[in-house]
């Protein structure tokens, strides 16, 4: 789970990058994996949704944001959870 104590003020210019993201008004299923999701299928909608976020303007505050919460699920700035984990792992 997601540790609230580090998601920023819900103030408008923290979280306005949001309403110009690419993936605003899409299937959020685009994003997040269903439960048992694996192998090829699973590949290929994270491979959708990377290619979704390779072209989005916000794509750099989406990663900042869930780099600084630890967003556990879904693709966001174009990189997927065990991108991530990988990622926090190598900065630790």
């Amino acid at each position: 789970m997601s540790d609230v104590r580090r998601l920023p003020r819900p103030v408008t210019e923290v979280w306005d990058w949001q309403r110009n993201g690419l993936c605003r008004g899409r299937d959020s299923a685009q994003f997040f994996h269903p439960e048992g999701e694996r192998g090829h299928a699973r590949r290929r909608r994270e491979e959708n949704a990377k290619a979704i976020c390779a072209g989005c303007p916000v794509r750099r505050e989406c990663l900042r944001h869930a780099l600084a919460v630890r967003e556990p699920y879904g693709i966001w700035g174009g990189l997927g959870e065990s991108d991530r984990h990988r990622l926090q792992a190598v900065a630790s």
